[in-house]
C-alpha cells in the first residue's frame, strides 16, 4: 500500500459526478475545503485502498476455528446437565430444571459483567494477545466442568468460562480489521457458518461421550477415572479444541489492531465508553442490534415447546424425533442462507435492505406457526406438510439479519481503536438478553397454553409484535450503518 497520503473521502468521491455513496451524503466539490472531523470506520483516508484488497482467505478461516470454541464450550454440556446436575450434585429431580436454567442464565450473566472490560483490554493491548489469553482460559474452565463433584463447583467453573468472554469479542473486531467494505459481508458469513456448526458440534460432543465408561466398557470402562468422573471426557475433547485454537493464534493469527489506525491523528487519546455511547448513530443500532437477538432467543426457546405440545393444547405434537429433525433443517437452512444467499444480497441492496427484507419476512414466518396447528385442528395434514417444510426452510432466511446487525455495528465505529470496546458493549447488553428472555419466553408460552389464550397461542401474537416494532426502529437505522458500497446500486437507478 502507497505510503502517499488519500484524499478524505469527500474530496476523492466528488472527482466523479456518478460515484455516490449514502455514508457520506451530498457531494461536496474537489475545490472546496473541508472540514476535518473525526471519520467513521470504512471513511478513512485509506479506505478507497483499502475497498479493493482481497480478503485474506487464510487468516478469516484460522479465526473461524477459534470461533468455534464459544459454541462448543456452551452447548456441550446441554445433552447430560440435567443428570449430572441430579446425579452429581445431589438435587431432587423436582428441583433439576431451577438449578440447569440457573447454570446457564449465570454463564450469560458473567460475561455480560466482564465483556465491557475485554473489548477495552482488546482496544488497549491489542486483539491477539486477549484472543490467545481467553482461549487458554476457556480451555482451562471447560475442562474443569467435566471433573466438577458438587454443584458449587458446577456454578464456579460454569461462570469461569463465561469470565473468559474476550474470545468472542476480539474474533469479531479481527475479521472486520482482515476485511474491507467489500468484503466484510462474505468474511462475516464464514463466521455465521463456523458458528452454527459449533452450536451442531457441542451437542454432538456432549451427548456421544458424556459417562464413556458406561457407553464404551471394553475401553473406557477399564479406565477407574471416566468411571469416577464419567463427564470428563466430552469437557477434555472440548478444552482439546480450545487449547488447539490457542496455539494456532498464537502461532499464526496476525495481530490487526495497527492496521487501520489514523495517520492524521496517531496519539489522539481513546474514547472512553460514555463518549462511545453518545457517539451519533450507535444507540440506534444497538437498539436495533438487541430487538434482532431478543427475536432470535424468544423464538430459539418458544418453538421447542411448540413443536411439543400436543394440537389440541395449541401446540404441534411432534415426537423428539421429529423436533430434532425440524430443529436441524431449520440450522441448516439458515446456514445456507447466510453463506450463500446473504453475501450477493447485501452487495446488491445494502445491510440496511437485507435487514427490512428480514424485517417484514419475520411476522410471516412467526403466523405461519400458528397457522400448522390450525391446519391439524381442522385435520388438513396434507396442506401441513406443505406448509411447515416451506415456512421452515424459507422463513430460516430470517437469520441473515443477525449478520446483517454486525455490519451494521462494524460501520457506524468511529474508529477501529474503538471496535473492541463497542462490541463488548453489544455482546454485553445481548448476553443479558440470553440470561433472561429464554426463561421469560417460556414461561409466556407456558402460560398460554395452561389457560388456553388464545387457544393456547398466546405467545405468538407477543413475537409477532415484537417483529413489527423491528420494522419501526429500522426507520433509524443511521445511513453511516447502511452498508452500501459502491458496487450497490442507485436506489433512484
Amino acid at each position: 500500500m502507497s505510503s502517499t497520503t488519500i484524499p478524505t473521502s469527500r474530496q476523492s468521491l466528488a472527482k466523479s459526478n456518478d460515484e455516490t455513496t449514502p455514508l457520506l451524503g451530498s457531494l461536496i466539490p474537489a475545490a472546496e475545503p473541508v472540514e476535518t472531523a473525526p471519520e467513521p470506520y470504512g471513511v478513512t483516508e485509506t479506505s478507497c485502498e483499502d475497498d479493493d484488497m482481497p480478503l485474506p482467505i487464510d487468516q478469516i478461516f484460522l479465526l473461524c476455528y477459534t470461533r468455534l470454541v464459544e459454541p462448543i464450550a456452551f452447548f456441550s454440556i446441554f445433552p447430560f446437565i440435567n443428570e449430572m446436575i441430579y446425579k452429581t450434585g445431589g438435587i431432587p429431580k423436582s428441583d433439576v430444571g431451577f438449578y440447569s436454567g440457573m447454570i446457564e442464565s449465570l454463564f450469560s450473566l458473567t460475561q455480560m459483567c466482564v465483556m465491557v472490560f475485554w473489548g477495552q483490554a482488546a482496544d488497549y493491548f491489542g486483539r491477539k494477545p486477549v484472543l490467545v489469553f481467553s482461549l487458554c482460559g476457556v480451555t482451562v474452565a471447560t475442562a474443569l466442568f467435566g471433573m466438577s463433584k458438587s454443584l458449587w463447583q458446577m456454578i464456579l467453573f460454569r461462570c469461569l468460562a463465561g469470565v473468559f468472554a474476550g474470545t468472542i469479542v476480539t474474533v469479531r473486531a479481527m475479521i472486520t480489521e482482515n476485511s474491507t467494505k467489500k468484503t466484510q459481508a462474505r468474511a462475516f458469513s464464514y463466521f455465521a457458518f463456523v458458528g452454527n456448526l459449533g452450536i451442531f458440534a457441542g451437542p454432538f460432543i456432549g451427548g456421544a461421550l458424556e459417562s464413556p465408561a458406561a457407553k464404551f466398557p471394553s475401553t473406557f470402562g477399564k479406565m477407574h477415572f471416566f468411571r469416577e468422573y464419567p463427564y470428563a471426557l466430552p469437557g477434555f475433547v472440548c478444552a482439546g479444541i480450545g487449547a488447539s485454537a490457542a496455539v494456532v493464534s498464537a502461532w499464526f493469527i496476525k495481530e490487526t489492531l495497527h492496521l487501520h489506525h489514523s495517520k492524521k491523528n496517531p496519539n489522539e487519546a481513546p474514547m472512553s465508553t460514555w463518549e462511545l455511547l453518545k457517539y451519533p448513530g450507535i444507540a440506534s443500532v444497538m437498539l436495533i442490534y438487541e430487538n434482532v437477538l431478543l427475536l432470535a432467543f424468544a423464538y430459539t426457546a418458544v418453538v421447542p415447546v411448540f413443536l411439543f405440545e400436543p394440537v389440541e393444547l395449541g401446540g404441534i405434537g411432534f415426537s423428539p424425533f421429529f423436533i430434532s429433525l425440524t430443529m436441524g433443517v431449520g440450522g441448516l437452512a439458515q446456514a445456507v442462507w447466510i453463506l450463500f444467499a446473504f453475501p450477493p444480497l447485501q452487495l446488491r441492496i445494502g445491510t440496511g435492505g437485507v435487514l427490512r427484507l428480514c424485517a417484514i419476512a419475520w411476522p410471516i414466518f412467526f403466523a405461519a406457526w400458528p397457522l400448522g396447528n390450525l391446519l391439524l385442528r381442522h385435520n388438513m395434514k396434507v396442506a401441513f406438510w406443505i406448509v411447515t417444510p416451506f415456512e421452515v426452510i424459507m422463513g430460516s432466511g430470517v437469520a441473515m439479519a443477525y449478520t446483517s446487525i454486525q455490519l451494521a455495528v462494524n460501520d457506524i465505529a468511529p474508529s477501529h481503536q474503538t471496535l473492541g470496546t463497542l462490541n463488548s458493549i453489544v455482546l454485553a447488553l445481548s448476553s443479558g438478553l440470553r440470561a433472561f428472555v429464554p426463561a421469560v419466553s417460556t414461561s409466556i408460552y407456558a402460560a398460554g397454553v395452561k389457560h388456553q389464550i388464545l387457544g393456547g397461542e398466546f405467545a405468538w401474537p407477543l413475537l409477532i409484535a415484537f417483529a413489527l416494532l423491528l420494522n419501526v426502529s429500522l426507520r433509524f437505522l443511521p445511513e453511516k450503518a447502511e452498508g452500501r458500497t459502491k458496487a450497490t446500486p442507485d436506489i433512484e437507478a
